[in-house]
């Protein structure tokens, strides 16, 4: 793997043998400002899984806080192990203490296996932890407005579709239901939308059902691909988007909260030959960074909810852009993300004192 050659500003490879805490933290841009992105705590079946994980999240990461107007660069940080049986206040507090030696280069916060509680922890080795637990003055669960931005970007797709920004009487299949994709289908089921949903975890799945009665589910992820729906929403790990997925996919719309969804570069424009409407994941899935980066100057829900709303303005942007350049969405969002870094990027060169 050519890490050198990856674009990044900085990769750290973290070890600390007492604790266990084996970890990779990928700095890929500071141009727009201090990196921020979550740490993620997941088994990788090697390290080179890990380091190309924490690349490939840290660079969307760059891209996501760029086209949500945030002054914060991309980051990621993933911890290998099981986060069930590895994770201990040992461990997360040594991660603190690699965290707190960047100085601020790299901001962490919650991802897929990590929560408000583990940065509690960590936040007593670093002041770069955010994504705190509410009682120590954090922005709590990120997922909410995570949820929330998705659902905007949703409305935005619908309107762009079918000239209307509602879910109301449409058929939305959600591929998983943990922490965002059960707070999304909260919102589409008061929008009026019927839910169909999957989850490789049994227990989300009826933990949704039960709040949800009127919710259908299926099998698993490719019975779920293959049911006739308007919307597909991808709310599980990366890499949903596949060739063999987009092959039988039903949907009009792909619109979902899972990082990295797309397998390879082809499968926006295999999306765009087939007339499939996709919502670039780093565009809609950044109310999560917005409510975090919100913590940096005490934390307001409104004002943070306020903010990821205008993911429906971008949004609309986009795709707009996509088709008057005649490009799939997720050109036109690198396009508008990359503008904006190597505009402010210059600036911050021009400011230098000589």
């Amino acid at each position: 793997m050519d890490v050198l050659g990856s674009g990044h500003e900085q990769v750290v490879f973290c070890s600390d043998p007492g604790s266990g805490l084996r970890a990779v933290i990928a700095i890929h841009s500071t141009a727009l400002g201090p990196a921020l992105g979550g740490t993620r705590f997941y088994p990788y079946p090697s390290e080179d899984a890990a380091v190309a994980d924490a690349l490939a999240l840290s660079r969307a990461m760059s891209y996501k806080n760029s086209l949500a107007g945030l002054d914060l660069g991309g980051g990621k940080a993933v911890v290998i192990g099981d986060p069930h049986t590895d994770k201990t206040e040992a461990l997360l507090r040594a991660y603190g203490r690699f965290v707190e030696s960047l100085g601020g280069r790299y901001l962490t916060a919650c991802d897929v296996g990590t929560y408000n509680a583990d940065l509690d922890v960590v936040a007593r080795e670093t002041r770069f932890a955010h994504g705190r637990s509410l009682a120590y003055g954090g922005c709590g669960d990120s997922s909410v407005l995570t949820a929330h931005g998705v659902f905007q970007g949703m409305r935005a797709a619908a309107q762009h579709r079918w000239g209307k920004p509602s879910l109301a009487g449409r058929t939305v299949g959600v591929a998983g239901v943990g922490k965002v994709g059960s707070w999304l289908v909260d919102r589409l089921v008061e929008d009026g939308a019927d839910v169909v949903v999957t989850d490789v975890d049994a227990g989300a799945v009826e933990r949704v059902l039960a709040r949800h009665p009127a919710v259908d589910s299926v099998a698993d992820t490719a019975a779920l691909v293959r049911t006739p729906t308007d919307v597909y929403a991808p709310c599980a790990l990366g890499g949903a988007l596949d060739d063999e997925t987009v092959a039988v996919l039903e949907a009009e719309i792909v619109c979902g909260g899972a990082n990295n969804q797309l397998a390879h570069a082809g499968i926006a424009d295999e999306l765009l030959r087939r007339g499939v409407l996709y919502a670039p994941d780093y565009l809609v899935n950044a109310g999560g960074v917005i409510q975090v980066e919100d913590e940096r100057h005490g934390f307001s829900f409104e004002r943070a909810e306020a903010r990821a709303n205008g993911i429906f303005d971008v949004a609309l942007r986009v795709f707009r852009a996509a088709d008057e350049a005649g490009v799939s969405p997720a050109v036109a969002a690198d396009r508008l993300a990359e503008e904006r870094i190597a505009s402010v990027g210059r600036l911050a060169t021009i400011r230098l004192p000589s």
